[in-house]
């Protein structure tokens, strides 16, 4: 609802302005391969979900980290981290989402602080190579700048060892910022998963609407499910004696109940959606890598999809559609506008003109430092409140007239990898940064574990400070200390 007010909002600022476009132009300004790639790995993922899994996955990750929740936290952390460099980030969301609630699940620990901390390394992760976020691939794509040796190659060389360098940094951090969080849910497993069932079950008797006498019998059934429920729970809160755990000290017996409770269900359901989302996933790469692919990411998306229903042999189709987040894509499509709108408006403009004028200012013997510091934390200030991809296209023209200007006589790699840095690490810095960041909360909305902006921000934004200091005095080193640029 906020992202469809501000673009109404954006279009009539448009409209006294004498600019007001039309109804044909708006649709346009959506970006429809974007959309289509996340509802056709939604419904990817809706059919994986069926084969249980995400539930041993969570148990073998409970394993490998020997029931030590710090330690689960950071390996999940660091896969997702590595993942996201090679593959888009949402796609890396879409499928962690599931397995992270399942394990928290599990263990009896609070998934809103391990989601958010696993979102926030999805998007350092994905700044480490040209494939790995939008904004980098927007880049390596522009011709101009291939001319000028920002290739696949050299791109990715160096934002990886920066990336490597933020990592290191984060994960300490990470460890001081919820050095006071409660992780563990104070209640039993049983308590909390009876209060998740209920909340379940009365978000789906909200969401009916009673338009028949059908639908207001049913609605009226799964009411009366909620009361039953609630009695129970009463029941239980009354002799329950508060336990806090602090950490699983039986494990391994722990494991053996789990792996007899929590198992693949369909094997060869499990087959064909490996092997679907395994071509799926090596079509992205040859998107990147092979000129002679024509098909979009959002094309190859929708057509894994139909492949895995097809071979799924998917009888109620609407199920599946009912797990598709139409939340996030109405979300993603009123933001596609919203930056359309103030791209027209001359907002990013502005921004990008007013940095270069303040570079101009600055003596010349400090101007390639003071450029680096600018054009990061812009870029990243603006990425955390605004949509990277729009930022980042309409930057790079700026930043190459900045290049070509014999009164400011600065090289344009370190400008890039500052524009580039800031951008996608960016990302962590409000709920809104990214498209990952998004399409985690709609997920965890959907399974009953939302968590609000404010939340968000106050684990994503202290990390956005720490990594872009850490990237900005990488850059500062290697461009003014070292001289890489030369």
């Amino acid at each position: 609802l906020a992202a469809m007010l501000g673009s109404l909002a954006a279009l009539a600022a448009l409209a006294a302005i004498g600019e007001r476009p039309s109804m044909v132009k708006v649709v346009e300004w959506i970006d429809y391969e974007t959309l289509a790639l996340l509802f056709g790995m939604m419904v990817l993922v809706a059919i994986f979900s069926e084969t249980g899994f995400f539930d041993y996955c969570a148990v073998k990750a409970y394993r490998f980290s020997r029931g030590k929740v710090w330690a689960m936290i950071t390996l999940l952390c660091l896969i997702a981290a590595i993942l996201s460099a090679f593959l888009d980030n949402v796609t890396t969301m879409l499928l962690f989402t599931p397995v992270t609630i399942r394990l928290c699940e599990v263990l009896n620990l609070d998934p809103r602080h391990v989601l958010i901390a696993e979102v926030i390394f999805t998007n350092i992760g994905g700044a480490a190579t040209a494939v790995g976020d939008p904004p980098n691939v927007i880049i390596v794509s522009k011709q101009e700048l291939r001319r000028q040796g920002l290739d696949f190659a050299a791109f990715t060389g160096h934002m990886f060892i920066g990336i490597c360098l933020v990592v290191l940094v984060s994960f300490p951090f990470l460890g001081l910022l919820y050095w006071n969080k409660k992780l563990y849910n104070k209640e039993p497993s049983e308590i909390v998963e009876l209060k998740h069932e209920i909340y379940v079950w009365r978000l789906t008797a909200q969401r009916i609407n009673p338009a028949s006498r059908e639908e207001t019998a049913v609605k009226c059934l799964l009411m009366q499910k909620v009361l039953t429920l609630e009695m129970l729970l009463r029941k239980k809160l009354r002799t329950f004696h508060k336990q806090i755990s602090q950490e699983d000290k039986n494990w391994e017996t722990n494991i053996q109940e789990l792996q007899k409770r929590h198992r693949i269900t369909d094997k060869i359901l499990l087959i064909k959606c490996l092997t679907v989302l395994g071509c799926v996933i090596l079509m992205f790469f040859l998107n990147s890598f092979v000129p002679g692919v024509y098909l979009d990411l959002g094309w190859i998306a929708i057509l894994g999809a139909i492949w895995l229903l097809v071979l799924a042999d998917i009888h109620d189709f609407e199920m599946i559609l009912s797990r598709v987040e139409w939340a996030t894509l109405l979300f993603f499509a009123a933001l596609f506008v919203l930056m359309e709108a103030l791209a027209h408006l001359h907002l990013i403009d502005y921004i990008g003109e007013q940095t270069a004028l303040l570079i101009k200012v600055v003596p010349e013997d400090q101007r390639l430092a003071v450029a680096i510091i600018l054009v990061l934390w812009v870029s990243a200030l603006a990425s955390s409140v605004i949509d990277n991809i729009p930022f980042t296209a309409t930057m790079i023209p700026v930043l190459l007239n900045l290049s070509k200007d014999p009164d400011v006589n600065l090289p344009l790699k370190p400008l890039i990898f500052s524009l580039a840095m800031g951008a996608c690490l960016g990302g962590n810095g409000t709920l809104i940064g990214a498209s990952a960041n998004v399409v985690c909360a709609g997920i965890a909305e959907q399974h009953g574990y939302g968590f609000s902006f404010m939340e968000f921000f106050r684990l994503g934004f202290p990390m956005m400070i720490v990594s872009c200091t850490i990237g900005m005095c990488y850059l500062l080193v290697a461009h003014v200390v070292v001289g890489w640029n030369s």
